[in-house]
């Protein structure tokens, strides 16, 4: 990839970059300092001689995005949800998935084009600069962590259910809940990170393999779920439609869009595919594809079999759906919660992998410290990363509800889409020529859509949400002023920025 690059004319390091490096790329002003980019072509080659072990497929790639998407929003929010839309929680899902489809184009464009771990974070690098690149992998960081952490807590009520359904008895609050919810320590919801982090720890085929198997079942199990619910449907349910308006609608599809958290996953996953430029955009968008069709069946199954007003309160939604609507005892709920222990469980692993590999990007790039790129020689995997995140989310899931767990995770998800649809528009148009293996069609309506359906989703939150949104951004500018600025890897390589195209037209 990175040969095709110098023969379009996109060259890694030249006489024009290091020019303007001695201008202002390391020592010049904070507004160069600040809005300086990496170079594509150093990216790919980067991500070319990576440390990381390349060992996955489209399919695996494919399952690793499905893995990470499919669980938690499905099992455990969209009892949140629906009282918020009633019946149009359906249409809530569809928008959600428009909006994700829009962004999803443009991820599999940039995958295509810049193969690395860094997912949004290295495509904001190479076309919006820096400060906006850390925003971003600020913004990945409260999208993959923090959703791990609601993914667990959800984990840990499924737990519960399936105790009490197959042996009549559930962990206590005090041990199963986190602070302001009745609990002390939400102590399955970190026990599950931390199995998951001895998995990571293998390396990724191991992981590849165990997300597969997972996948495989809660496939079945939602399937299962649909086939059993369609026999208590009934069609009145779903009138009135919009029972709290088209308002509700929309507030209901920005609780969901977290649901598609996770089709990004496969970007990630870059350095450690074997062919990254054909696989990743296939992966992406047939994932996509694969969710949102299970999350239309499996919302219209479960609505018709129990009206909209009985999902206020729900915690373990689906296996509730069965128990209350469906007879045959509690055979079909013990299933259910089977698939759906199995379900959250990948999500956390493939979802904490993510996480992972988008620090150790920025890590490489001197964004954050060196310990976090440090990779085994034997396993290939950034153990002291994988170590120190799983920590992190480990205590968050303990301690955070799932609540607002989820809606944070949901704003730095779109803060972060926005971005990537910009960063196609920004790449059409200074490197036209460049080597794409998929085009995101009707550019740049497509992407300017997508920006638009982010933003609309966005102003759909609520005020707290937002509050705690700018709390964080604060927190992360912060550390980039105190640290990430100062230890860039462009203050010491500068030859790797990408040249201004005036400076270079005046060079040539």
């Amino acid at each position: 990839m990175a040969e095709r690059w110098r023969e379009q004319g996109v060259e890694t390091e030249t006489e024009t970059v290091r020019a303007q490096a001695d201008g202002g790329g390391g020592g010049g002003g904070w507004a160069a300092r600040l809005s300086r980019r990496q170079g594509v072509g150093s990216l790919v080659a980067e991500a070319a001689g990576s440390p990381l072990k390349r060992t996955m497929g489209v399919g695996q790639l494919t399952l690793l995005s499905v893995g990470a998407t499919l669980g938690t929003g499905i099992f455990v929010v969209l009892g949140e949800a629906v009282p918020e839309a009633g019946p149009a929680i359906v249409v809530s899902f569809v928008l959600a998935g428009v909006t994700a489809l829009f962004s999803a184009l443009s991820y599999a464009e940039l995958a295509g084009m810049i193969p690395g771990s860094g997912s949004s974070y290295s495509y904001a690098y190479a076309t919006l600069g820096e400060l906006v690149a850390w925003v971003c992998g600020w913004c990945l960081i409260l999208e993959y962590g923090v959703s791990v952490a609601a993914v667990a807590v959800g984990w840990g009520q499924y737990v519960n259910e399936l105790l009490d359904l197959t042996v009549g008895v559930t962990l206590p609050d005090s041990l199963s809940a986190p602070p302001g919810t009745g609990g002390v320590l939400n102590i399955p919801a970190a026990a599950i990170v931390v199995l998951s982090m001895v998995v990571l720890l293998r390396g990724a085929r191991e992981s590849a393999v165990a997300n597969t198997l997972m996948v495989g079942v809660k496939i079945a199990a939602l399937i299962m779920f649909c086939a059993v619910a369609f026999t208590a449907f009934r069609a009145g349910n779903f009138t009135p439609l919009f029972p709290l308006g088209t308002a509700g609608m929309s507030a209901g599809a920005a609780s969901l869009f977290f649901s598609y958290i996770g089709f990004d996953a496969a970007s990630t996953a870059g350095e450690e595919a074997k062919n990254p430029q054909r696989d990743l955009p296939r992966a992406i968008i047939l994932s996509l594809v694969l969710v949102t069709a299970l999350y239309v069946l499996v919302a219209v199954a479960a609505l018709g079999a129990m009206p909209w007003q009985k999902f206020e309160g729900t915690e373990a939604t689906l296996s509730e759906v069965l128990v209350q609507s469906v007879g045959g005892g509690s055979l079909w709920p013990i299933l259910l919660s089977i698939g759906a222990v199995v379900a959250t469980t990948s999500v956390v692993l493939t979802v904490q992998y993510g996480q992972i590999r988008i620090l150790f990007a920025m890590s490489r790039d001197g964004l954050v410290p060196p310990l976090f790129s440090k990779v085994h020689p034997t396993t290939g995997v950034p153990r002291a990363n994988t170590v120190i995140v799983s920590g992190f989310i480990a205590v968050l899931a303990a301690l955070v509800p799932l609540g607002a767990l989820a809606d944070a995770t949901s704003i730095g998800t779109l803060f972060a889409f926005m971005l990537v649809n910009l960063a196609v528009i920004l790449l059409r148009r200074r490197s036209p020529d460049a080597p794409r293996s998929f085009r995101v069609p009707f550019s740049p309506v497509t992407p300017i859509l997508g920006v638009g359906f982010c933003a609309y989703m966005l102003f759909s939150l609520g005020t707290d949400t937002w509050v705690a949104f700018g709390g964080w951004m604060a927190v992360g500018l912060v550390i980039y002023w105190l640290y990430g600025i100062k230890n860039s890897k462009l203050n010491r390589r500068p030859e790797l920025q990408d040249p201004d195209p005036e400076l270079a037209q005046e060079s040539a």
